[in-house]
């Protein structure tokens, strides 16, 4: 098998080009997109074939990062992610003293996944400060920015201003002390 010819890149491809065609091809053949399909098998194999390919070019041009914690393997950690297999994600990536660009996309996009927009920002704000010329970070930080900023808006729309509303300020302090210690 020729990864080159799987991911549908010349031989000469750079490791960003390398990459997007490997996201194109996990979108096309994601097994969510044939549940309850008779290619779901078909689809299932290319998938395999795809990130076989890609590990096999990654491996070659630095695909996992080496610290003292030992070796990441950030395409399992997406994939683990992409699958919703969120705690070997976290597992993995837990693993390592290793505090890349790349490990604080990942881990940023765990903690959207788990729900925690607040840490999946800073996270993703600190990897595009790590990496600024990254345009997949960016733009996934830029995605996670403006949710956020239309969550802000609907809970205005509907009434719910955090500055106006005193008593829903002290309610969150008692719940806040509550929690911290047992005195209440």
């Amino acid at each position: 098998m020729n990864p080159y010819e799987v991911l549908g890149v010349n031989e000469n491809a750079s490791e960003e080009e390398i990459k997007k065609a490997y996201k194109e091809l996990v979108k096309k053949y994601h097994p969510d997109r044939y549940q309850d399909n008779p290619l779901a098998s078909l689809a299932e194999e290319k998938l395999r074939e795809v990130n076989e390919a890609y590990d096999m070019l990654m491996k070659g041009s630095g695909g996992s990062s080496q610290s003292g914690g030992g070796a990441v393997d950030y395409m399992s950690v997406r994939r683990y992610i992409d699958a919703g297999n969120l705690k070997s994600a976290e597992k993995l990536l837990n693993g390592t003293n290793d505090r890349s660009a790349e490990w604080f996309f990942l881990s940023g996009m765990l903690s959207y996944r788990k729900g925690w927009y607040d840490d999946a920002t800073n996270k993703m704000q600190t990897a595009c400060d790590l990496d600024p010329g990254n345009v997949e970070y960016s733009q996934a930080y830029g995605r996670i920015i403006n949710m956020g900023g239309q969550y802000q808006n609907q809970s205005f729309g509907r009434g719910y201003n955090r500055n106006d509303d005193m008593c829903c300020q002290a309610f969150q302090c008692y719940i806040c002390a509550d929690c911290c210690c047992d005195c209440i």
